[in-house]
């Protein structure tokens, strides 16, 4: 295993560009593909594109909201000393990658945008902990969580159906969580997955001398103590300096959070997340001004999300518009019978993925043929949905779309982790074919 891993890291850090080349390059693809396999021309879709760039500017910022108040709420004193104790509980290299491994995948299980952003930063933390870790694996592994997030309480797809009014409820009707997320082979492919990918990270672990190992010093930021040198003491500084101030602004969102909880149960959807990380950012740094030295710090990772989501949404115009997404789709659906038809609904999901990295956007895309082709073959629309679902969730760990967050907090590259996900990316389809095969 340390040779393959060796092998499939050289790989990729010779052959893996940098993820806005990656985007740049499927931009292209999906051109001359829609040019090719449809009857767009070329204005057309250079039109889609256009047309599509801009489709996700909300979701991007929301985006830059949770990985920039992550980053805020985990450098607090108070969430450091919580990360710090945590991270002390791991005392070899072996154990860090477990625990890591573990943190992320419940964590993406519960919510896909805490998981993301609380395993890298916890992984960060324990880099600075354990000596002689890998930090590309220990990265890695805090990503390789992701993979469980489509099958978790934060699902789209399995929340989407389950929601009154939802876009197909006229061809399915409203689909319980009971019947997608808590069912027997969702289960079983939650738990084989809990325990399988963090003993596959342990056996990625590569050879002492092969070993990228980081200098703590590296990972220490700007201190607010330093922001506060030789400050004057005048009204504005006091408020910028003010306990109360932070306290109140806190006080304020628990009360919504209290409320939005109660009226509407446990819906942590990504907005909630962020408002959660913000206002614990406020209360936990205690002073206006602490709070946006950390904001300051944390700016410095959302460059790579702001420039590239747009190219994303830009793919997904043309896919959507083109109907290139349609094609692959019904591509493996007159290859499927009855008794395979959830595996190449898998397996198309996993492919468009590629290009449509947002799951309600690929639902959106895939659900019109994939359930049109379900009640053709009398099979459960709850479970079409569920393969749709973890397909979307399969093959990010080769796609670096959802990477991007977990890498600005890391200061690492895609080609940097991409070497160990692609074994997450083969485990992980075996678990999951099995899973929507046999159960």
């Amino acid at each position: 295993m340390k040779t393959l891993t060796r092998f499939s890291n050289t790989l990729m850090e010779r052959y893996l560009p940098d993820p806005y080349i990656f985007v740049a390059i499927l931009t292209l693809l999906v051109f001359l593909l829609g040019v090719t396999l449809t009857d767009s021309t070329p204005i057309e879709m250079a039109t889609y594109w256009g047309d599509g760039f801009w489709g996700l500017l909300s979701f991007t910022m929301q985006m830059v909201v949770v990985l920039l108040a992550g980053h805020v709420l985990a450098s607090s004193p108070v969430f450091k000393k919580l990360l710090s104790s945590m991270a002390s509980t791991a005392k070899s290299p072996g154990s860090a990658i477990l625990l890591v491994s573990v943190v992320s995948l419940i964590g993406c299980w519960i919510n896909w945008g805490f998981g993301l952003v609380i395993g890298a930063l916890f992984a960060k933390e324990i880099a600075r902990k354990v000596k002689n870790v890998d930090y590309r694996l220990l990265i890695a592994s805090a990503y390789s969580g992701f993979i469980i997030w489509h099958g978790g309480l934060a699902g789209s797809v399995p929340l989407s159906i389950a929601t009154e009014g939802h876009p197909f409820a006229d061809k399915m009707g409203v689909i319980p969580t009971t019947e997608t997320l808590f069912t027997t082979y969702n289960l079983v492919i939650v738990i084989a997955l809990l325990i399988s990918v963090p003993l596959l990270n342990r056996w990625m672990m590569p050879r002492k001398e092969d070993t990228f190992a980081i200098d703590p010093a590296l990972l220490e930021e700007d201190t607010v103590d330093e922001a506060e040198q030789n400050e004057t003491k005048t009204p504005a500084s006091r408020l910028e300096n003010s306990y109360i101030l932070s306290v109140l602004i806190g006080l304020l969102g628990l009360v919504y959070l209290v409320q939005h909880f109660i009226t509407k149960g446990f819906d942590l959807n990504l907005n909630i997340v962020n408002l959660i990380f913000i206002t614990l950012g406020i209360v936990c740094h205690g002073t206006p001004k602490r709070f946006l030295v950390a904001v300051k710090n944390a700016a410095k990772t959302v460059g790579d999300i702001v420039i590239q989501f747009p190219f994303y949404a830009g793919i997904m115009g043309m896919m959507v518009t083109s109907g290139l997404a349609g094609i692959v789709s019904e591509a493996f659906i007159n290859i499927s019978n009855e008794h395979t038809f959830y595996l190449f609904t898998f397996y198309a999901a996993g492919i468009v993925n590629f290009f449509i990295p947002s799951g309600g956007g690929q639902w959106a895309v895939q659900a019109p043929i994939m359930l049109d082709a379900a009640a053709a073959l009398n099979l459960s629309y709850a479970k079409t949905a569920m393969a749709i679902a973890w397909g979307d969730a399969w093959t990010n760990m080769i796609q670096p779309f959802w990477a991007l967050p977990a890498l600005a907090i890391a200061g690492l590259r895609a080609k940097d982790i991409m070497g160990f996900c692609v074994f997450v990316l083969i485990l992980s389809g075996i678990v999951i074919s099995l899973g929507l095969y046999f159960f």
